[in-house]
């Protein structure tokens, strides 16, 4: 939605070649897909596909070393990227078509039932390692949550679960998405339909590239992105502002963006409601969506939260931190928002030295 702003200002000022200063230098992974990002940082990549199953065929990369000769900078792990469906590197199915409705029917439900699942098994199988360690970022906490308390086989296979931004329950976000879920959900499809939510496509190439990277519209383009996630211009690196437009969102489905918008009103973290008591009695034996309990995933868990995160409200972690029966550690930035734990200029000194020190420990 926030995009929406962007286009008015280009509309009303006429185009963006030549009106809104010179462009700032270019950065060449706006353009690169994942291999050859870490490739261009001169790391190893492998790629691989993992089949679920249901049927999804999920892209997933390995950096299986550091840089040669590079002792002093890296820290020695076998890093592993994963993917949920639907999103740019995971698109395609067995057995549906992406052009299709049926492709498009799931939620962060069946990513943590059937696509966390086996990106682990594949992982755990190809390394030999009976466990591994899994850094999730808000709804990668969210399918961790599920997974971890529902599958105790899986969550036996996981060393720690270092929660960046963690989302459980989202009754107090102040993101616009407790305005869009108000919006019915028969008029939220007429207005975007059944199949993707939030596509990547050209146009926000055009605005990473041709409107962003512009000096004068540096701080318009932060703030509005900053609506949904909560603000921290100070940490935010503008520079980079066309590989993180050229990459995202990366897409998702609309049952996805109904599911969130469903826990906003319910307050509570639970399945995915089909729309009527006997849709719901189909899926789940009961007339309305369970629950789930994340009190009963006894995985060790760190939590780093940010003071400042509209999504993943600060309330909302406070509700969350009590139901972790194994709570190893907790930190929350106080000027953090949703996207400083993967964007933000000091991260490592905040987060990841703090978790790389836990895993040494390990």
């Amino acid at each position: 939605m926030w995009l929406l702003l962007i286009t008015s200002v280009i509309s009303t000022f006429g185009g963006a070649h030549g009106l809104f200063g010179k462009l700032g230098p270019g950065n060449p992974e706006a353009n690169m897909n994942i291999s050859q990002m870490i490739t261009y940082w001169g790391y190893p990549c492998q790629e691989y596909e993992v089949v679920t199953e249901d049927g999804y065929i999920l892209g997933v990369y390995r950096i299986p070393h550091g840089k040669n000769n590079s002792e002093n900078i890296d820290a020695g792990y076998d890093v592993w990227l994963g993917n949920s469906r639907g999103n740019t590197w995971s698109r395609k199915n067995v057995y549906f078509s992406p052009d299709s409705v049926e492709f498009w029917a799931f939620s962060f439900d069946e990513m943590a039932k059937y696509d966390l699942p086996a990106t682990i098994d594949f992982i755990v199988q190809k390394t030999g390692q009976e466990k591994i360690h899994y850094v999730g970022h808000s709804q990668g906490t969210t399918i961790g949550f599920i997974a971890f308390s529902t599958n105790p086989t899986l969550a036996k296979k996981i060393k720690t679960f270092y929660a960046l931004a963690p989302v459980a329950t989202v009754k107090y976000t102040q993101s616009p998405l407790k305005k869009i879920s108000l919006i019915p959900t028969f008029l939220f499809k007429l207005m975007f339909g059944k199949k993707m939510f939030m596509p990547h496509n050209y146009f926000e190439d055009f605005l990473g590239t041709e409107v962003c990277s512009r000096e004068v519209l540096n701080l318009l383009c932060s703030n509005t992105l900053f609506i949904f996630c909560g603000f921290d211009k100070k940490n935010l690196n503008v520079s980079r502002f066309d590989v993180y437009l050229g990459h995202n969102p990366a897409g998702t489905s609309v049952q996805d963006f109904l599911h969130w918008a469903q826990l906003v009103r319910s307050g509570k973290l639970q399945a995915f409601n089909w729309g009527s008591p006997f849709q719901n009695m189909l899926h789940y034996n009961q007339k309305t969506p369970p629950e789930y309990d994340v009190s009963a995933m006894t995985v060790p868990v760190a939590v780093w939260n940010g003071g400042n995160d509209i999504l993943a409200d600060p309330q909302d972690v406070a509700m969350l931190l009590p139901k972790l029966s194994n709570l190893l550690f907790h930190k929350e930035i106080l000027g953090y928002n949703h996207l400083d734990f993967i964007w933000a200029m000091d991260a490592p000194q905040e987060v990841y030295n703090d978790m790389i020190s836990m895993m040494a420990e390990d």
